[in-house]
Order: C-alpha cells, then structure tokens, then sequence
C-alpha cells in the first residue's frame, strides 16, 4: 500500500505556523531594540552634549606648539615630532596621557596610505603624526568627531562637490574637517601632520581598518594597529580618562 500523504489542511496549518513564528520572531526582536534605543538614546544625547567636558587637550595648545616645532625646526620633520612630544610631555595637564613610545605603523584609510605614531587615543580624542615621504590621496571618511590637521612640513590640498578651486592648507595652517562633513584630501608630495580628533573616536575606528580587511589584506598591520590602539584607548581609561 503506498504511503498516505500529508492532507492539504495539515501542510496549510503547518505553513501558518511557521509563518506565525517567523512574524513572533520579528515582533520580539523589534520589541527588543525599540526598548534599547529607548534606553540608549536619552544616555548618548546627554554624553554628547557633554563630550567636552572629557577633553584633556585644547587647540590653542596644540596650534601653539605645532607653530613652535616649525619655527624652531624648519623643514626638520624628525625634529618637530620630537619637539611637540617633548613639549606635551612636560605639560603636567596632559602628561599622563602623552604616549613617548615612538612606534610607527602604516594607516590606510580611505584610499590614501601613509604611517602614524599614537601620541594619545582615548574614546573622546586621539592625537597622532601622520604623514608619508612620498605622497598620498583619498576619501576623508565621514566621521563622530572634528579632526583638526595640523601641517609640520609639505602641503595639504582638499575639494568639495561644487567648488572650483582646491582648499590649500601649508605649514603652520589648520584643516578643520568638521563632524558629519566629508572631502576629498591629497598629499602631493612628502607631508607629515600633528592630526588631533576631538569627538566619539570609537566609530571612527571602523573607517580605519576597512581597507585592510577588504584591500590590502594586511593583517599584520592590522593586527599592530589594533594592539596599539587598544592599548592607548584601555590604559588612558584606567588613568580615568574617558
């Protein structure tokens, strides 16, 4: 006798309830992330609206100290690092969280590629030399933070849709990418920067490591970037510095 198939009702009824479980699924989990962002947005807008009173670094120090690294240096990029370091190391507002352990590590970014040194990260600022002898271009990424560019030695350019003329940023001057904005950056020749960032740093990090995982492929770099990373962002909030 041949085996009886399951009835038409039977395979309706057992459709419907999968299709009744899939729709519980979807209801707890939008339930689930409704009462999340519920909770979450209210603590981030106030941490927002209060970043600032996280910052240990302010930009006059910075512009006074990068101006100084050029005058008392010109054109000596090894010299102005040294000096900049040297400088905030002996700030006692900031010296506990200045980095001295000049370790350098490439940084591809948006396309563009070039090294840097961790002078300080933390989850609300970060400050670094980055820079490359031999040029570089790329997408500034849209970023949680103000990134504030300050030129030690060659020349910046940067371009918006709609501008006819290349914004041009020499030593001694400041490139103020703005929260949100975003711009096309070129280093035609050799260019090394104090670059200072002051917002939610954490996002930012996503822009920093995607061309490694999806270009270059580097894990080495990667994974060096990561540990240096982490172990500035971790040892600074120890110190209770957030």
């Amino acid at each position: 006798m041949a085996p009886k198939s399951s009835s038409p009702a039977k395979k309706a009824t057992a459709c419907a309830c999968s299709h009744k479980s899939c729709c519980s699924s979807l209801t707890t989990f939008f339930k689930w992330f409704a009462i999340l962002f519920a909770v979450l947005a209210p603590i981030f807008y106030v941490l927002d609206q209060n970043v600032d009173k996280f910052y240990v670094f302010n930009l006059p120090q910075l512009d006074a100290v990068t101006k100084a690294a050029i005058n008392a240096h010109p054109g000596d990029t090894k010299a102005m690092v040294k000096y900049i370091v040297d400088e905030l190391k002996a700030d006692v507002t900031v010296s506990r969280y200045v980095n001295t352990d000049e370790q350098w590590v490439f940084n591809n970014a948006g396309g563009a590629m070039g090294a840097m040194y961790i002078i300080h990260a933390s989850f609300t600022e970060y400050l670094i030399i980055f820079g490359t002898a031999i040029g570089t271009e790329g997408h500034t990424g849209r970023h949680t933070a103000d990134d504030y560019f300050h030129i030690l030695t060659g020349t910046q350019t940067a371009y918006v849709p709609g501008e006819y003329e290349p914004e041009v940023y020499p030593p001694g001057t400041i490139h103020h990418l703005r929260r949100g904005d975003v711009k096309q950056y070129r280093m035609p020749e050799s260019c090394f920067a104090l670059e200072y960032a002051r917002g939610w740093i954490p996002p930012m990090l996503f822009f920093g490591f995607a061309d490694g995982l999806s270009s270059t492929l580097d894990f080495p770099t990667l994974w060096r970037t990561t540990y240096l990373t982490a172990e500035q962002m971790l040892g600074n909030l120890v110190k209770g510095k957030f």
